[in-house]
C-alpha cells in the first residue's frame, strides 16, 4: 500500500493529465468543426465609464493577434456572460442569472497576475485565459479534496484513489475545463464536505457558503448542515436527554445554514437594489412589484424559459439520451439501496444502529487501507481467538450474511476491497450524474435540482448511514459486471459529449 503522499501526488497527476488530454481534444474538435455558437465575436464596449476598458480606441494593437483570437473565439455560450461580467460588471438584467464568484476571481486574476500579458493578447483574451486557469486549477484541487473526502468516508485509500480517477474522467469534464462555474462549485462543495467530515464545522460552513456564491445550487448544500444538526439534536434530546445542549445544537445549526444561504439572498438583494430602487412605477420590471421579488427565478423563466416540466419536450430527447448512461447508474444505485434498506432510508438514518451512525473514517489514516480484504465478509481462515465469544452473536445474522454474500458474488464486480464498492459508486456516479444533469442539461431547471437532491440523498444515506459493511457490499449495482465496463461507459459518454455538444 502506497503512502498518503504517494496517492495524493497520483491523484493530482491524474487530474492534471486529464485536463491536458481534455484541452487537446477541445483543440482537435475546434480544428475539425466550426463552432455552433458565434457569439464570441460580439464584444461591444462597456456601458459604464467607470471601467477603464470601455473604450477600445485608446488601446494599442495586440502583438500576438492569432493567439488572442484563438482565446477569444473559445469564449462561447455562458462563458460570454462570465467574461463580460468580469470586464464590465452587471450591466443587463439577464446577467444576474450568473453569480459573482467566478467573474470576481477572473477580474482579480486578470488585473494582477496576468496583467503583464494585456499588451500581448489584449484584455479580453487575458480575461478568458484567467478563467481557463482558474477553472482547471479548481478542478485539480477538487480532485484532491475528493480523494481526501473519500479516504475519510471509505476508510480505504485505494478506493479513494479510484473514486478520484473516475471523477477525473467524468462525462461533464468539458464544462470543468471551460469558463463555467462547475469546477469552482465542485471545489467549494467537496472541500466543504471534507472539512465537515473532519469536524471543522466553521471552515466547512465557509466553503459551502462560497459554493452559494458560485451557483444557485449552493443553497442546497445547507442541507448537509441541517442533516447533521437533525441527528445531533436528536441524540442530545432523546439519548443524552440534555435540553441545553439540544438548544445549542439547533441554534448553531440554524446559524450555519443561514450563513450558507446568505450569499444567494444577498445577491438577490443586490440585483433588486440595482434594478428596482429609484425607478418609478412605470419603469419597474414586473418582478420588482412581486410580493417576493426574486430576480433569479424571473430571469430563468423570462430569458431561458426555465420552469416546472418545461424542459420535457420532444426536441430535448437527444439530451436525455446523452444523459441516460450516467443517470441510469445513479438511479439504479438509489433504487437498489432503497430496496435493501427501506427502513433506514425512510427514517433518514435514525433506525440505523448506533455504531453505524458515526462517520466511517474519522480515525483511519489516509495512507493505509482500513482493514484487510476480509472487511466485507467473514473469512474462513480467521483465528480462533475470540471466535467463541462472538459465535452466539453471529448466529442470528448467518442467513443475512449468506444472502448478502450470494447477492454480492452474483454481481461479479471486482475491486480489491469489495465491501466498500457501493460507497465508491455512490460517491462517483451520483456526483457525475448530478453535475451532468444540473450543469450540462440546461441545469438550472427544476428537473436538474430534483436530480441533484436525489443524488445527494443517495450519497448521504449510502456512505454515512449504511447499516453494515455487508450492506455496502450488497448495494452494488447488479448489472455492472467489471470495472472496465464502468470505465468504458464513462469514456463512451465522454466522447458523445465532445461529439454532439457544440
Amino acid at each position: 500500500m502506497a503512502g498518503k503522499s504517494d496517492y495524493t501526488h497520483l491523484v493530482v497527476k491524474y487530474a492534471v493529465v486529464s485536463r491536458l488530454v481534455l484541452i487537446s481534444l477541445i483543440l482537435l474538435w475546434r480544428s475539425l468543426l466550426s463552432p455552433y455558437d458565434t457569439s464570441a465575436s460580439i464584444n461591444p464596449s462597456c456601458l459604464s465609464s467607470i471601467n477603464g476598458s470601455n473604450s477600445k480606441s485608446g488601446l494599442p494593437p495586440v502583438r500576438l493577434l492569432r493567439l488572442a483570437s484563438a482565446i477569444e473565439d473559445s469564449i462561447v455560450w455562458d462563458s460570454v456572460y462570465f467574461v463580460r461580467i468580469a470586464q464590465c460588471g452587471y450591466e443587463y438584467e439577464q446577467t444576474y442569472a450568473f453569480l459573482p464568484l467566478l467573474p470576481v476571481c477572473i477580474s482579480l486574476l486578470s488585473r494582477t497576475v496576468f496583467s503583464p500579458l494585456i499588451p500581448f493578447i489584449g484584455q479580453r483574451a487575458v480575461l478568458g485565459l484567467s478563467g481557463y486557469v482558474l477553472n482547471n486549477l479548481s478542478f485539480v484541487l477538487a480532485a484532491f479534496y475528493l480523494y481526501r473526502l473519500s479516504a475519510i468516508i471509505l476508510k480505504d485509500s485505494e478506493l479513494a484513489l479510484r473514486a478520484s480517477i473516475l471523477f477525473c474522467l467524468n462525462p461533464a469534464s468539458i464544462f470543468y475545463s471551460s469558463i463555467y462555474t462547475e469546477s469552482m462549485y465542485a471545489l467549494c462543495s467537496i472541500g466543504g464536505l471534507y472539512y465537515l467530515m473532519r469536524g471543522s464545522n466553521n471552515i466547512a460552513t465557509l466553503w459551502l457558503a462560497l459554493s452559494g456564491f458560485a451557483r444557485s445550487n449552493g443553497v442546497l448544500n445547507a442541507g448537509y448542515i441541517c442533516f447533521q444538526t437533525m441527528h445531533r439534536s436528536y441524540k442530545a434530546a432523546f439519548v443524552r436527554k440534555h435540553a441545553g445542549v439540544t438548544v445549542l445544537v439547533l441554534l448553531f445549526g440554524a446559524l450555519r445554514s443561514l450563513f450558507i444561504i446568505f450569499p444567494f439572498i444577498a445577491f438577490q438583494a443586490y440585483g433588486y437594489y440595482n434594478m428596482c430602487v429609484g425607478s418609478t412605477s412605470d419603469e419597474m420590471r414586473p418582478w420588482c412589484k412581486a410580493r417576493l421579488p426574486l430576480l433569479y427565478n424571473y430571469i430563468q423563466s423570462r430569458y431561458w424559459r426555465v420552469g416546472f416540466l418545461k424542459y420535457f419536450q420532444v426536441k430535448q430527447i437527444p439530451n436525455f439520451v446523452l444523459a441516460s448512461p450516467i443517470l441510469s447508474l445513479a438511479l439504479c444505485t438509489i433504487i437498489h439501496y432503497v430496496k435493501l434498506w427501506p427502513e433506514v432510508f425512510v427514517s433518514l438514518g435514525f433506525r440505523a444502529s448506533s455504531p453505524n451512525k458515526e462517520p466511517v473514517g474519522s480515525s483511519i489514516p489516509l495512507g493505509r487501507s482500513a482493514g484487510s480484504k476480509n472487511v466485507g465478509f467473514p473469512s474462513e481462515n480467521r483465528s480462533d481467538a475470540g471466535q467463541g465469544d462472538s459465535l452466539r452473536r453471529r448466529k442470528p445474522a448467518v442467513r443475512e450474511e449468506n444472502y448478502v454474500q450470494r447477492l454480492f458474488l452474483s454481481c461479479t464486480y471486482r475491486f480489491q476491497h469489495d465491501s466498500y464498492l457501493p460507497a465508491l459508486l455512490s460517491t462517483g456516479l451520483a456526483h457525475m450524474s448530478w453535475h451532468l444533469l444540473v450543469l450540462a442539461r440546461d441545469g438550472d431547471t427544476l428537473f436538474g435540482h430534483i436530480v441533484q437532491l436525489t443524488s445527494c440523498s443517495a450519497v448521504c444515506f449510502s456512505l454515512i448511514f449504511t447499516p453494515s459493511p455487508e450492506a455496502r457490499a450488497a448495494s452494488a449495482i447488479p448489472f455492472l459486471k467489471d470495472k472496465s465496463r464502468v470505465e468504458t461507459w464513462i469514456l463512451v459518454e465522454q466522447f458523445a459529449v465532445f461529439a454532439f455538444k457544440p
